[in-house]
């Protein structure tokens, strides 16, 4: 078996840690939840507009990443003679497998035992046509095999998509501790009811190439989030491209080491009503993965536990409250309750999302990353990276506009909505009564006491401070501010010599000799010409 090879791993001064990401994304939307294939259309054309955004090795083949997210089609399922129930019965979505086939067949094994686990079938497994031809040479030595498989079983679709979810993160999990050589090769891109992503380790203009399900006529969508990879806070990888699971983010996310590490720690005290046991689908957040990967991680699964798509987003990425931006009491409570749970994820990030039904964007609180929509007449809602994806009459537009900072712009395709932020964030603010759960719950620590006494005397404690070589000035500016400020342990002697350079005193490099007792007081200068007085050299001792 050829070796294959890793990019995206620590070796010798690279860390992937160390990487920053700004990408571009875009989101194309019928508002009232008309499924077209000039929706898909279009939305590659988006992609390919964007194509300077996404980075590309030096053949123009090998691209850092792309990638769409689209409902779920179908009619095309149907057509490719795949007897799949109607539509919300059965789970659908594209699995990258190893090229071997041993290694292949062994995780086959692993999902179809924890597909039946859950009470659910295996129905099918499609080999997702590709176009190998047009790859670069770094993405074709990484090439995974594709298959898009079919779980049905589960007539409802909601219990349905929980048991998909469940089911992905143990497949996930059982291989990752297996022994398997190419398990680093296995990746789920989606596994959904509503909605399935097409994506690679491609440039924006191979995509619809690459996978020719997306110039089919009768691949159709209400839909479309499409990214353009730019790989700099991971190595480019077939998995890493994006859109993920319900995400396409363009940006970074500065915090991403400590929102992993609470995510982490806190995962063996989670409870979930809808869920139940947490342990099966531990880790929460898969490991070696993006920092764009890992919101996603936690984002599907705040949604899977029961939050509606922009409780989680408004919880995951408050907004600030100021001057400039006054936010009401309630409103207030609703973030201040949420921050005792969850940390912020904090960008610069532009973040578009959708779990089929929903589609919507946003920007972090500080609004560092350009994002633009616009709506037309005809009820098309676009949002962008940047303006001038797509070409429109200005009759055409109805309206347009900026994301601002930390708010949410949505869409309800079932009901045909447009939810601005005020609204949604008024829904959200109002749902609980978090002002009161505050003032009734929440516990401060520094109201906290115990009611005992703690000395603060020391047995010899003059005699220790000698022995350990502490002086009073270590103590007075040195300890005492660590401990009640917190202050860095900054100390100096000091040194007030003047800089040489500001002496009037001339130093010789070669000061005068010092005459010994056993030589004569004069000798003659030997650099002495002429009739130049003589000069007196002195040896010293």
């Amino acid at each position: 078996m050829k070796e294959q090879i890793y990019l995206n791993r620590k070796q010798g001064l690279y860390d992937p840690a160390n990487e920053h990401d700004a990408c571009g994304v875009g989101m194309l939307v019928n508002i009232h939840g008309g499924k077209s294939h000039d929706i898909v259309e279009s939305a590659l054309k988006v992609l390919e507009n964007m194509r300077h955004r996404g980075a590309e090795g030096a053949d123009n083949k090998t691209g850092d990443g792309a990638g769409i997210l689209l409902q779920i089609p179908h009619e095309f399922i149907l057509l490719q003679g795949i007897p799949v129930p109607e539509k919300g019965k059965y789970g659908t979505g594209l699995v990258f497998l190893p090229k071997d086939e041993a290694q292949r067949s062994a995780i086959l094994s692993i999902m179809i035992e924890e597909i039946e686990k859950e009470g659910l079938t295996l129905m099918h497994l499609r080999k997702v046509p590709v176009n190998s031809d047009i790859l670069g040479k770094d993405a074709l030595a990484t090439e995974p095999d594709i298959k898009q498989i079919f779980v049905t079983g589960c007539d409802n679709q909601q219990e349905l998509e929980l048991k998909l979810y469940v089911i992905r993160k143990r497949i996930e999990n059982k291989v990752a501790i297996s022994d398997l050589a190419a398990k680093n090769d296995f990746y789920v891109t989606s596994l959904s009811t509503r909605n399935i992503v097409y994506k690679g380790m491609l440039e924006s203009m191979q995509l619809r190439h690459y996978f020719p399900d997306l110039t089919n006529n009768y691949f159709t969508s209400g839909l479309a989030l499409v990214h353009s990879r730019f790989s700099t806070n991971t190595f480019p990888t077939w998995s890493l491209a994006q859109p993920f699971r319900l995400l396409a983010h363009n940006g970074e996310i500065n915090t991403i080491r400590g929102n992993r590490g609470w995510m982490e720690a806190r995962e063996s005290v989670l409870t979930s009503p809808t869920i139940g046991s947490i342990e099966s689908i531990r880790p929460i957040i898969q490991p070696g993965m993006s920092d764009s990967a890992s919101l996603d991680n936690v984002l599907e699964f705040l949604v899977a536990s029961g939050l509606s798509l922009p409780h989680a987003m408004a919880m995951l990425v408050p907004e600030s409250s100021n001057e400039k931006n006054p936010i009401s009491e309630d409103l207030k409570a609703f973030y201040e309750y949420h921050s005792i749970l969850m940390e912020p994820w904090d960008g610069p990030a532009a973040l578009l999302f959708s779990d089929g039904r929903f589609a919507g964007g946003m920007l972090d609180r500080n609004g560092l990353r350009p994002a633009r929509y616009l709506i037309t007449k005809n009820d098309m809602m676009l949002v962008a990276s940047e303006v001038g994806v797509m070409d429109f009459e200005a009759n055409e537009i109805k309206e347009k506009g900026r994301l601002q900072p930390g708010k949410i712009l949505m869409v309800d395709t079932e009901k045909g909505e447009i939810y601005y932020d005020g609204e949604l964030k008024k829904q959200l603010a109002e749902a609980k009564p978090y002002k009161t759960w505050l003032a009734n719950n929440r516990v401060e620590l520094d109201e906290l006491k115990s009611g005992r006494k703690v000395p603060h005397t020391v047995d010899n404690y003059d005699k220790l401070l000698r022995t350990f070589g502490y002086s009073r000035e270590d103590i007075e500016k040195i300890i005492v501010p660590m401990c009640t400020g917190g202050a860095e342990p900054v100390g100096s002697m000091g040194n007030d010599t003047p800089l040489a350079v500001l002496s009037e005193v001339i130093i010789q490099l070669f000061p005068p000799a010092v005459r010994t007792s056993n030589q004569p007081a004069d000798r003659p200068d030997p650099r002495r010409t002429g009739d130049e007085p003589g000069r007196i050299y002195r040896r010293g001792r």
